[in-house]
């Protein structure tokens, strides 16, 4: 068995879905997803879209230096003000689409403020629900199109690559079927690496495929030690969970405020943007009054604001919180930072060319060099939307010049029915206490020879099942962060080493 198709796109978070729209219907695209259509990273966002909503490449300088001193300027300038002056078609295009982002009574877009922006300019759709609207109204655009064929519960297992040139992907279906989709470009847009980590506010689907098909195909992979740890997820000790609920700091930009357990407000102590300071700030400053105060969370504190207004600007999060037994604007709300999301990835220009022909990156999995040691809030829905339209001009420009790729023999692996949750649970271990918000040079020379044994001991003992390539792939992702890590001696954005 074997399928062909012009495009072939890994993943179904925004920057998939985008890239599929932005594609000439003459040609056919097959969309796999390794569980449903619906589910993926973006689907979760709630904050939503940075975008100056205008074409005077003048007025997005605020943006382009915030996008800058957030990721404490070693993000790529060009790439940045590309990402930043291409906002405005972006957004238009979305709205093309039919999203619709949250409006005034006078039938103005009402745009927020986020930590590390100097003003307002976030868009979002249903308060707190961008990323799952904005997601839907793509997947039902994409239905309609006859060049689309979606393939769920399908994962992608490695590249079909001949002498740098990659001409599609192995698949393994259902867990049972494995088979080769040649494609003339293939893109990888799997998203994040939450499941790394003890905790995220990720999808637990989200194991770094993308990484380690690329770093075992030798695709370029670089920026891997800046993981962002989010400052604001739920900590629940009520309904304790690996994927943690996540809380916008809209919230922050809205007006609330963070104090620790003995009630003090801290933020001031740590920079002059106090609660609406860059990611990394923040959580830093949360992890050290952790520390100093001798627990494990701190409280959003929401109660100088109106309980009607956070209902109806955060109607998801309100929901969530009150299931917890807290009401926004009477209760604190306890919490503590968490990963959220990588700043790095597969190597890619603004094309989101790799350095792999005919192989794209986009979206989480890609390091565009936009974000450098640390994101900028609600730059991630912007950087899927520019860079998977970039992808699907490049691929029209370029698809009539390629060949097919040689048919490849696919050799059926063993399969077993092995359990890999040990092992998972070890590499999130050592991630959370060693290459967390705060790293020491002992510490990552211990993960870094812990994870190397388990990348060689999964290595030796192949088995054809998704269990274990997501295992393999975790491994291989942790075995990079921390090397990457273990590389950059200097404390910068997300990465802190104290020695």
């Amino acid at each position: 068995m074997e399928k062909k198709f012009d495009v072939l796109i890994v993943g179904t978070g925004l920057a998939g879905l985008f890239t599929a729209l932005n594609i000439d219907q003459r040609l056919s695209v097959a969309i796999i997803s390794k569980t449903q259509i619906k589910f993926s990273n973006s689907s979760l966002a709630q904050g939503g879209i940075a975008c100056e909503y205008n074409d005077n490449v003048e007025l997005h300088s605020l943006h382009v230096e915030d996008t800058l001193k957030a990721g404490a300027y070693l993000n790529d300038e060009l790439a940045v003000r590309f990402l930043v002056n291409n906002a405005y078609q972006s957004v238009k295009k979305l709205i093309s689409f039919g999203v619709e982002f949250d409006i005034d009574a006078d039938n103005r877009f009402l745009v927020t403020k986020e930590g590390g922006h100097s003003r307002n300019r976030i868009f979002h759709s249903g308060g707190d629900a961008t990323g799952k609207n904005v997601t839907n109204t793509l997947i039902a655009h994409l239905y309609k199109r006859p060049n689309i064929t979606f393939i769920e519960n399908t994962m992608a297992v490695d590249l079909i690559v001949e002498n740098n040139l990659v001409g599609g992907c192995t698949v393994l279906e259902n867990d049972l079927e494995y088979y080769p989709i040649y494609a003339k470009k293939t893109v990888l847009a799997t998203g994040g690496i939450g499941s790394v980590y003890g905790s995220t506010t990720n999808d637990l689907n989200a194991t770094g495929d993308g990484i380690g098909i690329a770093y075992r195909a030798n695709a370029k992979i670089s920026h891997m030690e800046f993981v962002q740890f989010h400052p604001t997820a739920l900590y629940s000790e009520k309904h304790p969970s690996r994927q943690r609920f996540l809380i916008s700091e809209a919230m922050r930009g809205e007006g609330a405020y963070l104090i620790n357990v003995e009630n003090e407000r801290f933020m001031s102590k740590y920079h002059e943007l106090k609660e609406l300071a860059p990611r990394d700030i923040v959580s830093q400053a949360i992890y050290r009054e952790m520390y100093d105060t001798w627990t494990d969370h701190v409280y959003l504190d929401t109660r100088h604001l109106d309980p009607k207004y956070l209902e109806k600007r955060f109607p998801t999060i309100f929901a969530r919180c009150k299931e917890e037994g807290y009401i926004l604007g009477l209760d604190l709300i306890p919490v503590a930072p968490c990963e959220h999301f990588l700043c790095g990835g597969i190597e890619t220009d603004i094309y989101a060319k790799t350095s792999l022909l005919n192989l794209y990156a986009v979206g989480e999995t890609a390091n565009t060099n936009v974000h450098g040691a640390n994101r900028l809030a609600s730059n991630s829905l912007l950087e899927c939307l520019v860079f998977a339209s970039t992808c699907a001009e490049d691929i029209e420009k370029t698809i009539d010049k390629d060949q097919w790729i040689k048919p490849i023999n696919i050799k059926e692996e063993t399969k077993y029915n092995y359990n890999y949750k040990p092992i998972r649970k070890k590499i999130g271990d050592y991630m959370d206490e060693h290459v967390g918000i705060v790293r020491n040079t002992e510490g990552l020379k211990l993960t870094l020879s812990v994870v190397e044994d388990i990348v060689n001991n999964l290595q030796k003992y192949p088995n054809l099942t998704q269990n274990y390539y997501e295992t393999f792939n975790l491994a291989i992702t942790s075995y990079l962060i921390t090397k990457q890590a273990l590389t950059r001696k200097e404390s910068i954005g997300c990465h802190l080493r104290i020695k």
